[in-house]
């Protein structure tokens, strides 16, 4: 049996996002240790996320993302590295300061030096050119603000185009930012010396639709979407308000984030987050042509559950012995297709009442639960095992 795979993710305050969660629980999901390390910080602390997106501006807008756990301490990380199988740097304006941070130049250049595959994300290859990781014509890309850099620090630029492509050269896997996240797992995978086994008789390209409408929850609908594809899922997105290449907003729920003083608050707030895309047109969408559904939540199954095909959709999946998988709010589209009556049930506070009402025979408080083809988690902070269970129902395993 091969040994556990283990990676390390350098984290920092305001690094990206989704170049965070991406990676973290799309490795977990296939039963990869990621520890989270920053510089300063100690395990159980947390750093600020930012969202990096275009807003129709012509730089990117950053806002407030999600509080990111840290589980390592970086001083043991950095003593001794070849325990870790790769290395993964979020992008975001921390890597400005570490790039100047000599332990963390050392541990980059100490990676390089295995030759162990190295994650480079929009901005996080200044860290390589400063460890002196891209001399000798290194072919790199990055956010188009670094090209001089990459080309400074004697790499060979490759333009990001399309904004999907992972470039590899070697151990140093690099992208433009986390529009390449399918990419980056995959040439991750294949650098570790991974396969992606699919049952026998399954046949391969399993193909997942996401259902989103405004305001979805960002994690619930990206890390699924982006894991999948990286494992080779065909994945699309469809929204019955929305055209092929129109765009929903995502929400931000966060329970991490601090009252203001002297408050009490139970509720998350709500903030925006990064736009999805939507990959199919709704008038072209039906359960024929997938193997699986996947509803996520926030607020965007309240629009959802209003529209009779997106319900009858869901219906037809089940039907017709196809996945069904939710999470959080999601599960308010499920009970109105009558879906989880007699089904065991992973929902949180705000929808135990719903999951019950809907004839749920059991309910979870958190994790994900399996019954039958039906998978549904109670939060996105249980996004490793949802995606881990949806894997297992589709028939795809990773092996070493």
């Amino acid at each position: 049996m091969a040994a556990p795979r283990k990676v390390l993710m350098l984290c920092g305050d305001y690094m990206e996002d989704y170049e965070a969660a991406v990676p973290l629980y799309a490795l977990a999901a296939l039963g990869i240790t990621v520890d989270c390390a920053a510089p300063g910080k100690s395990p159980g602390d947390s750093c600020l996320t930012a969202v990096h997106d275009f807003l129709g501006f012509e730089l990117y807008t950053e806002l407030t993302g999600h509080r990111f756990t840290i589980t390592a301490d970086f001083a043991a990380a950095s003593a001794d590295p070849s325990c870790y199988d790769a290395l993964v740097i979020p992008g975001g304006r921390f890597t400005e300061q570490l790039s100047a941070d000599a332990a963390v130049v050392d541990l980059v250049a100490a990676f390089a030096a295995l030759r162990r595959p190295l994650v480079l994300t929009c901005h996080s290859q200044l860290l390589l050119a400063a460890a002196g990781g891209l001399s000798g014509g290194v072919r790199c890309t990055a956010f188009f603000s670094l090209r001089h850099v990459v080309e400074m620090a004697g790499g060979t630029w490759v333009d990001p185009e399309p904004f999907g492509l992972c470039v590899a050269d070697g151990h140093v896997l690099s992208a433009i930012g986390w529009p390449a996240h399918a990419q980056i797992v995959a040439k991750l995978l294949h650098a570790m010396g991974a396969r992606v086994v699919v049952d026998a008789g399954r046949g391969g390209g399993q193909r997942v639709l996401v259902l989103c409408a405004d305001y979805v929850d960002d994690y619930e609908a990206n890390v699924p979407f982006r894991a999948l594809a990286g494992v080779g899922c065909h994945v699309e997105s469809a929204c019955p308000t929305k055209r092929k290449g129109e765009s929903v907003v995502t929400a931000i729920y966060d329970a991490g984030a601090p009252a203001p003083p002297g408050a009490t608050v139970t509720v998350s707030e709500e903030r925006r987050g990064h736009n999805f895309v939507v990959t199919a047109d709704w008038a072209d969408t039906s359960a024929d042509d997938y193997d699986c559904v996947v509803v996520p939540g926030g607020r965007a199954p309240e629009l959802l559950v209003t529209h009779d095909r997106a319900v009858a959709l869901v219906k037809e999946f089940a039907d017709k012995g196809k996945v069904v998988a939710s999470i959080g709010q999601g599960h308010l589209l499920l009970a109105a297709a009558g879906l989880l009556r007699g089904k065991k049930c992973a929902s949180g506070v705000p929808m135990r009442v719903v999951s019950r009402l809907a004839g749920a025979e059991a309910v979870e408080a958190e994790g994900a639960v399996v019954d039958g083809k039906l998978v549904t988690a109670a939060s996105w902070m249980d996004l490793a095992q949802f995606v881990a269970r949806v894997l297992d129902l589709l028939g795809i395993s990773v092996s070493f």
